[in-house]
Protein backbone atom coordinates (compact mmCIF):
# COMPACT_ATOMS: atom_id res chain seq x y z
CA UNK A 1 0.00 0.00 0.00
CA UNK A 2 2.90 2.31 0.80
CA UNK A 3 3.85 2.23 -2.81
CA UNK A 4 0.75 3.23 -4.15
CA UNK A 5 1.02 6.45 -1.72
CA UNK A 6 4.21 7.33 -2.60
CA UNK A 7 3.19 7.05 -6.33
CA UNK A 8 -0.04 9.21 -5.73
CA UNK A 9 2.67 11.49 -3.62
CA UNK A 10 4.96 11.52 -7.05
CA UNK A 11 1.99 12.30 -9.28
CA UNK A 12 0.88 15.31 -6.27
CA UNK A 13 4.12 16.49 -6.45
CA UNK A 14 4.64 16.67 -10.16
CA UNK A 15 1.14 18.57 -10.08
CA UNK A 16 2.46 21.47 -7.33
CA UNK A 17 6.03 21.63 -8.73
CA UNK A 18 4.76 21.95 -12.69
CA UNK A 19 2.07 24.91 -10.79
CA UNK A 20 4.60 26.51 -9.04
CA UNK A 21 7.18 26.99 -11.77
CA UNK A 22 4.92 28.31 -13.99
CA UNK A 23 3.42 30.77 -11.59
CA UNK A 24 7.79 31.85 -11.26
CA UNK A 25 7.90 32.24 -15.06
CA UNK A 26 5.15 33.65 -16.25
CA UNK A 27 3.85 35.28 -13.17
CA UNK A 28 5.00 38.94 -12.25
CA UNK A 29 5.38 39.39 -8.90
CA UNK A 30 5.40 42.88 -6.94
CA UNK A 31 3.90 44.21 -3.48
CA UNK A 32 1.17 46.10 -6.09
CA UNK A 33 0.18 42.64 -8.04
CA UNK A 34 0.13 40.55 -4.51
CA UNK A 35 -2.23 43.14 -3.02
CA UNK A 36 -6.24 42.51 -4.21
CA UNK A 37 -6.88 45.11 -6.97
CA UNK A 38 -10.78 46.49 -6.82
CA UNK A 39 -13.50 44.55 -7.78
CA UNK A 40 -15.93 45.82 -10.09
CA UNK A 41 -18.56 43.87 -11.94
CA UNK A 42 -16.34 42.96 -15.14
CA UNK A 43 -13.71 41.43 -12.87
CA UNK A 44 -16.53 39.71 -10.36
CA UNK A 45 -16.10 35.94 -12.36
CA UNK A 46 -12.78 36.56 -11.56
CA UNK A 47 -12.88 36.31 -8.18
CA UNK A 48 -15.50 33.33 -8.50
CA UNK A 49 -12.69 31.14 -9.92
CA UNK A 50 -11.48 30.04 -6.60
CA UNK A 51 -14.33 29.66 -4.58
CA UNK A 52 -16.35 27.73 -7.78
CA UNK A 53 -12.61 25.48 -7.91
CA UNK A 54 -13.16 24.48 -4.44
CA UNK A 55 -16.69 23.90 -4.38
CA UNK A 56 -16.57 22.00 -8.04
CA UNK A 57 -13.53 19.79 -6.74
CA UNK A 58 -14.64 19.03 -3.26
CA UNK A 59 -18.14 17.90 -4.93
CA UNK A 60 -16.14 15.86 -7.55
CA UNK A 61 -14.06 14.34 -5.08
CA UNK A 62 -16.66 13.56 -2.68
CA UNK A 63 -19.19 12.04 -5.52
CA UNK A 64 -16.09 9.85 -6.62
CA UNK A 65 -15.66 8.45 -3.25
CA UNK A 66 -19.63 7.69 -2.89
CA UNK A 67 -19.15 5.20 -5.62
CA UNK A 68 -16.74 3.17 -3.72
CA UNK A 69 -18.17 -0.26 -2.86
CA UNK A 70 -17.91 -0.27 1.14
CA UNK A 71 -17.19 -3.71 1.33
CA UNK A 72 -13.83 -3.37 -0.36
CA UNK A 73 -10.39 -3.39 1.59
CA UNK A 74 -8.69 0.15 1.96
CA UNK A 75 -6.02 -1.40 -0.75
CA UNK A 76 -8.69 -2.04 -3.05
CA UNK A 77 -9.92 1.61 -2.63
CA UNK A 78 -7.16 2.74 -3.76
CA UNK A 79 -7.48 3.60 -7.48
CA UNK A 80 -10.88 5.10 -7.23
CA UNK A 81 -9.28 6.97 -4.71
CA UNK A 82 -6.32 7.99 -6.67
CA UNK A 83 -8.80 8.66 -9.60
CA UNK A 84 -10.57 11.41 -7.73
CA UNK A 85 -7.38 13.06 -6.31
CA UNK A 86 -5.95 13.21 -9.79
CA UNK A 87 -9.23 15.00 -10.49
CA UNK A 88 -9.58 17.59 -7.73
CA UNK A 89 -6.38 18.86 -8.29
CA UNK A 90 -6.69 19.33 -11.78
CA UNK A 91 -9.90 21.55 -11.45
CA UNK A 92 -7.45 22.93 -8.74
CA UNK A 93 -4.81 23.84 -11.10
CA UNK A 94 -6.93 24.67 -13.94
CA UNK A 95 -8.13 27.57 -11.93
CA UNK A 96 -5.06 29.06 -11.15
CA UNK A 97 -3.74 29.07 -14.68
CA UNK A 98 -7.13 31.00 -15.75
CA UNK A 99 -6.47 33.97 -13.33
CA UNK A 100 -2.89 33.48 -14.32
CA UNK A 101 -3.38 33.66 -18.00
CA UNK A 102 -6.64 35.59 -18.11
CA UNK A 103 -6.31 38.01 -15.37
CA UNK A 104 -2.78 38.34 -13.51
CA UNK A 105 -3.71 41.06 -11.49
CA UNK A 106 -5.69 38.70 -9.45
CA UNK A 107 -2.34 36.52 -8.90
CA UNK A 108 -3.10 36.93 -5.11
CA UNK A 109 -5.77 34.04 -5.28
CA UNK A 110 -4.27 31.70 -7.64
CA UNK A 111 -1.27 32.00 -5.03
CA UNK A 112 -4.14 30.94 -2.64
CA UNK A 113 -5.18 28.11 -5.07
CA UNK A 114 -1.34 27.01 -4.98
CA UNK A 115 -1.62 26.46 -1.21
CA UNK A 116 -4.26 25.13 -1.18
CA UNK A 117 -3.27 22.45 -3.12
CA UNK A 118 -0.58 21.60 -1.61
CA UNK A 119 -2.81 21.27 1.70
CA UNK A 120 -3.92 18.30 -0.22
CA UNK A 121 -1.04 16.43 -0.24
CA UNK A 122 -1.65 12.49 0.52
CA UNK A 123 -0.72 10.83 3.62
CA UNK A 124 -1.88 7.51 4.54
CA UNK A 125 -3.76 9.05 7.41
CA UNK A 126 -5.21 11.61 5.22
CA UNK A 127 -6.18 8.52 2.89
CA UNK A 128 -7.22 6.27 5.64
CA UNK A 129 -9.69 9.14 6.68
CA UNK A 130 -10.91 10.04 3.45
CA UNK A 131 -12.08 6.30 3.15
CA UNK A 132 -13.09 5.39 6.65
CA UNK A 133 -16.43 7.23 5.45
CA UNK A 134 -16.84 5.15 2.38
Amino acid sequence: MTEKIKALQLIHFGVCAGTVIIYLIVGDFSIQKLSIPPIDSSSAVYVAIPVLAFVLSSVLFKTQLKQIDPKLKLEDKLPVYQTASIMRWAILEGAAFLILFLKPDFVLFGILIIIYLLFLRPTEERITNDLSDY
